[in-house]
């Protein structure tokens, strides 16, 4: 992989993964169309660069939220009342939302790896966003804030994100889709999924980390990678800013019709070839 294609592919990490359109599927397919053929030991290695790049950007914009989060949850344990701090009470439902998908990500871990490698699940997946963030749009009462959130809607929550284990299903759009047909409000349901992505995007790439770093030659690519990391990092932030002031005003509709379409001409191009 050159510098070029690290950057440009660290712009599609950054802005994919906090939208929901599922960055999985533009890391799989964007290399695909272009012709690009990466070793799956440099991708295995930018890619966990670019989910640290996009984990540190989503740290950054929401650090205010993550300080008091963190002070209402030793508050609350100290204090033995898990449930009466209002930023540990949000602390621990994030948690709970952590589970699902990081129990089942370990079951599932071989039909995940074959189906990163393949544009036609990927085609498939695309379409299965699109009909979740409809379906959410449909059924969403969209009256509820975060202070409203109970232990068993952020388990819900937490098992829409199971899906989103495999490319094409967006984690950002099964997790938002999921708070609203909780009756959580547009912007609530993003903030709500982008903090929820802390726990698993931080073990995610820290069980990927040591597998790197255990890799041949991991430094020298590493250095060559950083590009990529940065551009991921600084979209990323944008990204995140972006999509909530978005969705104070505007619906889902554009980007399940987006998942849609990509979606078709994906499984178009698979048939014909």
């Amino acid at each position: 992989m050159t510098p070029l294609q690290s950057i440009l592919l660290g712009l599609i990490q950054g802005m994919t993964e906090f939208l929901p359109i599922s960055s999985s599927a533009h890391l799989v397919l964007f290399p695909y169309f272009m012709g690009w053929e990466i070793p799956s030991k440099d991708a295995f290695i930018f890619n966990v660069l670019v989910q640290m790049a996009t984990l540190l950007s989503v740290i950054l914009y929401f650090y205010r939220d993550l300080m008091e989060i963190m002070r209402g949850f030793v508050v609350s344990l100290k204090r033995r009342k898990l449930w009466q701090e209002p930023e540990g009470y949000l602390g621990w439902l994030i948690l709970l939302a952590t589970l699902p998908a990081g129990l089942i990500g370990l079951l599932l871990k071989g039909q995940i790896e074959w189906a990163f490698s393949s544009p036609m699940a990927v085609g498939i997946f695309l379409w299965c966003t699109a009909l979740i963030l409809s379906i959410s749009e449909k059924l969403g009462r969209r009256s509820r804030s975060l202070e409203d959130l109970k232990w068993w809607d952020a388990l819900w929550i937490g098992v829409t994100q199971i899906a989103a284990l495999f490319p094409g299903i967006s984690r950002s759009g099964a997790t938002m889709a999921g708070g609203m047909c909780r009756g959580l409000k547009r912007a609530e349901a993003a903030r709500f999924s982008f903090l929820m992505s802390i726990p698993i995007m931080l073990a995610a790439g820290t069980m990927s980390f040591i597998d790197l770093i255990e890799l041949n030659n991991s430094k020298q690519l590493l250095l060559r990678y950083l590009p990529g990391f940065f551009s991921a990092m600084v979209v990323g932030y944008i990204s995140i800013h972006w999509l909530l002031k978005y969705l104070k005003q505007r619906s889902f509709y554009t980007f399940a019709i987006y998942c849609a379409v990509l979606g078709t001409v994906v499984i178009i191009v698979q048939i014909i070839h």
